[in-house]
């Protein structure tokens, strides 16, 4: 009776794990098998097609700015992930090592402040970069995204410096080492999963947001991938949908490139960052 019991959990499971699976991999499917597709809308697409063609991807790159809008976007991913980096590191290193009056305040507020997504203060961001000529500018979104990663990540980051035993910082200090020497010879290099963590989750954020390129970034040739792909189809009469649909599967590619180098990394970091002990 428990064999035949623990067969029924076994097949629920599966046909649950095969379920998600489908959910998630045919619209996938669907996406790229309409790139490949000879019509201009996805209405019309099947999930296989009559005929195969690259056509889309031409005049993606023929007939759009699709080129310049993807420079945009890997200058801005870039650079976020390297300021954001920086910026999370330092804020939870000094959570992390040094005891001061505020902290635990400090701490909480972060971590209330994680609770709000970025967009709900839209009217404020925007009247603040108007006022210092911020706007149209790529350098509005890198301040905005690595500004609103510290509040989840520090504590992310905290919880692994904690994990990383004080003694090193203390022998660091008897060889002659600074506190910040320490930290970039010692607690840095021991960091290397939470860092790859930071700057992976971060190098992504530019390549799928669409509402604060679209607020922020208003000229053609500032545009991001999400905003100018989104104006091919944005339009009443629009007939882009298979060539938004090649856009979007490249735009998976650079993702999906760096995903696969650092899965390790980031893996290892998830854990051991949630990791209170």
């Amino acid at each position: 009776m428990a064999r035949f019991k623990k067969y029924i959990i076994s097949t629920f499971l599966h046909l649950e794990l095969i379920l998600v699976s489908l959910i998630v991999l045919i619209p996938i499917f669907w996406i790229v098998i309409s790139s490949f597709n000879a019509s201009s809308g996805l209405a019309s697409a099947t999930l296989i097609p009559e005929k195969l063609t690259v056509n889309n991807y031409v005049k993606l790159f023929t007939e759009t700015k699709y080129v310049m809008w993807f420079g945009n976007t890997l200058k801005i991913a870039i650079v976020n992930s390297a300021v954001s980096v920086m910026i999370v590191m330092v804020t939870a290193w000094v959570m992390s090592r040094f005891n001061f009056k505020g902290k635990k305040t400090g701490l909480m507020t972060l971590l209330i402040l994680s609770m709000f997504p970025s967009f709900l203060s839209m009217t404020a961001i925007y009247v603040l970069f108007l006022t210092f000529g911020l706007l149209n500018k790529p350098i509005a979104l890198v301040l905005i995204y690595s500004v609103g990663a510290i509040p989840y990540n520090v504590w992310l980051v905290k919880g692994y410096l904690d994990g990383v035993s004080k003694s090193l910082d203390e022998a660091a200090y008897i060889d002659g080492c600074t506190r910040l020497k320490a930290f970039f010879k010692v607690t840095l290099p021991l960091s290397m999963p939470i860092v790859t963590y930071v700057a992976v989750t971060q190098f992504m954020a530019p390549w799928m947001d669409y509402i604060l390129p679209n607020l922020l970034l208003s000229k053609d040739q500032n545009r991001t991938l999400a905003v100018g792909l989104y104006a091919l189809i944005s339009e009443q009469e629009s007939t882009g949908f298979t060539m938004f649909a090649a856009g979007a599967v490249l735009v998976a590619v650079p993702i999906s490139i760096v995903y696969i180098i650092f899965q390790k990394y980031i893996v290892q970091g998830i854990s051991a960052g949630a990791n209170k002990e």
